[in-house]
Parts: structure tokens; sequence; C-alpha cells
């Protein structure tokens, strides 16, 4: 079984729009009968996610109905958990966006993509069926960063909203501060007041870059948080964890799994157990 787990900044003159390179190959003998399955909790992020090789089929929930998933998709905030039925041989390229980027980059109201997948070939019909071409041909993943970092220039350069304002700033206030933000929760009029909106402008503004309620993305990014935790740190245990990260206590924690997964924290933490990394010893912090 061959493994690749390559997580990396894009350079310099992408990290405006693009926080993070995801770049997971996975692949499984053919004696193997049945493939792992990644039980995918909700993060905050937007996202564009290139599969060169095999696909993956995506089960919202533990519903037990996987949906093909298209060769380019992209996917808008999630609050809600989903398994990812990886191929034989499986790769996926993932682009994690910068809070507001993909509104930036599209134009499109980010809440009509919440929990939802969408063939990227819809949004870029011309350039995706040429960049999955390309990426098609190459020998080595190293090959894909320039062609996917060059797409990405394409996309700013073409970008009818480009600049960063100041609400895409309180969005990544949110994101990296989200335990005191989540626990401290200082409301509408403080946070629109940084982005020198209405409140009502800035709650629909925020709606229309993020997907989701400033007060959801804050609590999806600290679950987010807390999951990563656990896996970097499996000896603590689940109060020490929600005590660290600013819930009021186990029970806190336990009804934002149940939200998000419909699962128990031990429940979840069993499933996500199973995914594709940890046939390769690898958790992902």
């Amino acid at each position: 079984m061959d493994g690749i787990f390559d997580y990396r900044p894009p350079h310099p003159s992408l990290r405006e729009y693009v926080r993070l390179f995801q770049i997971v190959g996975c692949a499984f003998p053919a004696s193997m009968s049945v493939l792992p399955v990644k039980s995918y909790w909700p993060r905050a992020e937007n996202c564009l996610t290139f599969f060169p090789r095999d696909p993956e089929k995506v089960e919202y929930g533990f519903d037990g109905k996987p949906i093909e998933s298209p060769r380019t998709r992209v996917c808008g905030q999630h609050s809600v958990a989903t398994n990812r039925h990886v191929g034989r041989d499986f790769m996926i390229f993932q682009i994690q966006f910068q809070p507001g980027a993909l509104f930036q980059l599209t134009g499109i109201p980010v809440h009509e993509l919440t929990n939802t997948i969408v063939d990227a070939e819809a949004v870029f019909p011309t350039e995706i069926s040429r960049i999955n071409e390309r990426l098609s041909y190459t020998k080595h993943y190293t090959e894909m960063i320039p062609i996917v970092e060059n797409f990405l220039h394409y996309l700013i350069n073409r970008a009818k909203y480009k600049h960063l304002r100041p609400i895409d700033k309180v969005s990544r206030y949110i994101l990296q501060h989200s335990s005191a933000i989540s626990t401290n929760w200082p409301g509408l009029d403080w946070l629109a007041d940084q982005a020198c909106l209405s409140q009502r402008q800035f709650y629909r503004l925020f709606m229309e870059r993020e997907g989701v309620s400033p007060r959801l993305y804050g609590r999806i990014a600290r679950f987010e948080h807390a999951m990563k935790v656990k896996n970097a740190h499996p000896h603590l245990d689940w109060l020490s964890i929600a005590v660290k990260l600013g819930y009021y206590d186990y029970q806190h924690l336990v009804r934002d799994f149940k939200e998000f997964t419909q699962l128990t924290p031990n429940a979840f933490l069993e499933a996500e157990g199973k995914a594709p990394e940890r046939v390769f010893g690898v958790a992902e912090t």
C-alpha cells in the first residue's frame, strides 16, 4: 500500500485567497475487499477539490446512500458530517480557501452552497476540464501543484470581487479565535462594528461570503479544533478538551457532536478511526 499525506501552504502570492493545499493519496491492493471510509467532521472551510485518480462517493451522515462525487467539486460550508468512500487508487487535491475567498473568486453567494457539493464544471465550464486533463497526465503529485496554482492565479486575475474587505478580516478573526468567540460571544453589534457595517448588513454579507451565520461559523471552527486536539493528544479525555476549548462542560461538547455528526464523541471517534489515513498510521491533526 502507498500513501501520500501532504499539507502545505500555497505560493505566497496566493495566501490572501488560499489557506492550505491538502494532498492525500491512498492506493489499496486488490486483496483488500473492503476499503476504509473517512468520517469527515464539519470544518470551517469552503473548498475546491480535484480527484486526479479514482473519485469518491459522499454519504451525508450515516444514511447508507453514498452519492458519486464529480471529478472536481466545489464544497460549500458544511454543518453536518459526511462519510467519504474512497476509491482503490485514490487521490485528492483539495484547495482550502481563506474565509470569503470562494465568494471573491466566483461571485456565488456561498449560502447557496451550504451542505452541498457542486460539480466544478458548472462553475468553471471550460477551465476545469482542461485542468483535469493536465492533472491526469502528471507522474508525481508535486507536478500538480504548479498546474493548480496557475489556475488559481487565473481566477484571481479575472475575479470581480478581488479586494479583501473588513468583513473578511472579521471572518478570519472568528476562525482564529473560535474558542474565545464561542465562549464570550461579543454579539453582532461588536462584529458588525469591526466590519464597518450595520448589524443587518453584516449578517447578510457574512451569510453571503461564508454560508452560515457568524455564531454557527465560530461553533464549527471550535468543533474542528476539538477533533484535531483529540487526534493530536488521544490520551486527553473529552472533558479536558471541552474545558481547554471553552465549552461550558462535557455535555455542551456532546450537544455539538450530536448536532454536527448525529453521534456521541466516542461513537464518532470510533467511526473516524476507520479513516484511510489510519491504515497508514496517520491521524489528521
